[in-house]
């Protein structure tokens, strides 16, 4: 097996591996690509102190237990796999970015364990199956208290909310980019002056 390792950086991308193990050596990485395999669990994740980025894209990922030994993880890309909720994700107290499009995310009970994540500034969830309320997504939402860059396309709950753009950016008071464009300021006065009843 061919692997091309740098001080801080692990590219173990489209190996074909099915599980993680024998990376107990690597306490000094900072970033692990394991992109394109075939991993379901990450349950035996060893204690990498000094991880920040983690790329799980294009896996078989359906549970996000065993974060607890990666408290420093910043970045997080688990698109494309089979998660239905974010269970386990509650203990990456340092996440700032967390991309989850292509899932199998249907409600917003599976979205309850980002509310305990106070650094979380990035979010995609595009293109998964969230159906609910308008009301009960921007409360998710809104539990989240520092988001600034929100991906919602491509779920089926964005049709229901009215005004979609506008209600999120007055739910969001931080959010600077939606979905396909940024949030500038003369957007932000608009859409609150619109939430008060403003023409």
């Amino acid at each position: 097996m061919c692997v091309c390792l740098r001080p801080h950086q692990l590219y173990l991308h489209f190996k074909g591996f099915t599980e993680l193990e024998n990376l107990e050596e690597y306490t000094g990485l900072k970033a692990l690509f394991l992109e394109g395999n075939a991993i379901e669990t990450i349950e035996n994740l060893p204690e990498l102190p000094s991880l920040a980025c983690l790329y799980l894209q294009q896996n078989c990922v359906d549970c996000l237990e065993g974060l607890a030994n990666v408290p420093e993880l910043k970045t997080l890309n688990v698109c494309n796999n089979r998660l239905s909720d974010f269970d386990g994700l509650e203990v990456a107290k340092n996440l700032s970015t967390l991309q989850a499009a292509h899932n199998c995310l249907e409600t917003v009970e599976g979205l309850a364990s980002l509310a305990q994540l106070d650094q979380l500034t990035t979010l995609d969830l595009s293109h998964n199956k969230i159906d609910c309320e308008p009301e009960q997504l921007l409360e998710a939402l809104k539990a989240v208290p520092n988001l600034a860059v929100v991906y919602l396309m491509g779920n089926p709950v964005v049709s229901k909310v009215s005004h979609y753009r506008k209600t999120l950016i007055c739910a969001l008071p931080k959010l600077s980019y939606l979905d396909d464009r940024p949030v500038f300021e003369p957007e932000r006065r608009c859409a609150e002056a619109w939430q008060r009843g403003g023409l």
